[in-house]
């Protein structure tokens, strides 16, 4: 009786995270079009129905204004229809009828909305539990530690200068050289903070953002942890600037890795995989982690709506310049069927990476 409670309550406590995980997605998506929802009103632009969810409506309120807003069945997604959007409307308040620059600038702000949201969490995150630094668990048993080698205890704070936040800083800071080469290292050591002269074990030739086994063996290190380092006031204003930014160009170079091929698709995940992924992260770090993957969704959903890809805002952008160049836009129909095209094939794509983790 006392397992089959157990059990019970360990279910139940999973489904939780579950839930907490879809509801830092759908508060991400919901404060994107929230983004395209407010710069639209500022610019006077018509709006049809602003919606929380997919699929059938659960909830729907007709406002005075003539819009409508729906909550619907599916916690996945939402949207922000505008009038217009993607056929010719009369209307002077319609999406296409609206100057290029105001539609440009409505098209960007739900991602900034979206990065806007995830820098404030990293603010609170960092002025809460500090800067997530890396520290040496375990030396390499076959390195001789010495005054040009890591030590055991060793907090990693910046490589040649350039702070670490994350594996892809340290893979950039000292990337492709040499062995024997030494490369400045910032750590803190024995609660000090110095600046130490290391020498590379072998070359530094990563092969992906994933050649973790390279990073750590050029340093003579066996295991890297995280570990949470408090810094003051302008610390944490400038950090979390810096690391937002550093954190979208890594998802930058990990999308021109999986382009060319350097990294696999099973690397990569869809909706489904990204609520697995959150879930277990807040069941095993609670909430220093939510915070931690909740900017990080924020800026990846940022770049990623920027993207020139069809039915993704950035490639509206594209279309909305070339009509601003040619003084004409390109024909309205072909348009929407490009990007109803591009939604159909964003969503194969995403149950297809989601597929590939089950097998």
């Amino acid at each position: 009786m006392l397992n089959n409670l157990l059990s019970f309550a360990s279910v139940m406590q999973t489904i939780g995270y579950v839930l907490i995980a879809i509801l830092i997605l759908l508060v991400m998506i919901t404060v994107h079009e929230f983004g395209h929802y407010v710069s639209g009103k500022i610019f006077g632009f018509g709006i049809e129905e602003f919606a929380i969810g997919f699929g059938p409506k659960i909830f729907k309120k007709d406002l005075k204004n003539g819009e409508v807003f729906s909550i619907r069945c599916l916690p996945l997604g939402g949207f922000c229809s505008f009038k217009g959007e993607d056929q010719e409307d009369d209307d002077p308040t319609a999406f296409n009828n609206k100057k290029p620059w105001q539609r440009i600038i409505v098209l960007v702000s739900g991602a900034f909305m979206n990065y806007l949201l995830a820098l404030l969490i990293i603010m609170l995150t960092f002025a809460c539990y500090g800067q997530s630094k890396y520290y040496v668990k375990q030396m390499d048993e076959n390195v001789t530690v010495s005054e040009y080698t890591l030590q055991e205890g060793d907090v990693i704070l910046a490589i040649n200068g350039k702070n670490v936040y994350n594996v892809s800083d340290m893979m950039s800071a000292y990337g492709g050289r040499k062995a024997g080469e030494t490369v400045k290292l910032k750590v803190i050591r024995d609660g000090v903070k110095q600046v130490k002269e290391i020498t590379l074990i072998t070359d530094t030739n990563f092969k992906n953002l994933e050649d973790t086994d390279t990073l750590l063996t050029s340093l003579g290190v066996n295991s890297l942890y995280s570990k949470r380092v408090r810094v003051g006031f302008f610390g944490v204003i400038g950090g979390s600037v810096e690391y937002s930014i550093k954190t979208a160009g890594t998802i930058f170079k990990f999308l021109g890795q999986l382009f060319t091929g350097a990294i696999g698709l099973n690397s990569m995940g869809g909706t489904i995989t990204t609520i697995g992924i959150t879930a277990d992260a807040i069941k095993t770090g609670g909430l220093f982690n939510l915070l931690t993957i909740a900017s990080y969704i924020g800026v990846n959903l940022a770049v990623f709506n920027l993207l020139p890809i069809p039915a993704l805002d950035g490639s509206r952008v594209i279309f909305t310049i070339v009509e601003w160049i040619r003084k004409k836009p390109l024909n309205r129909n072909v348009e929407a069927i490009i990007h109803t095209v591009g939604l159909i094939v964003l969503f194969a794509f995403a149950i297809l990476v989601d597929l590939l983790h089950l097998f």
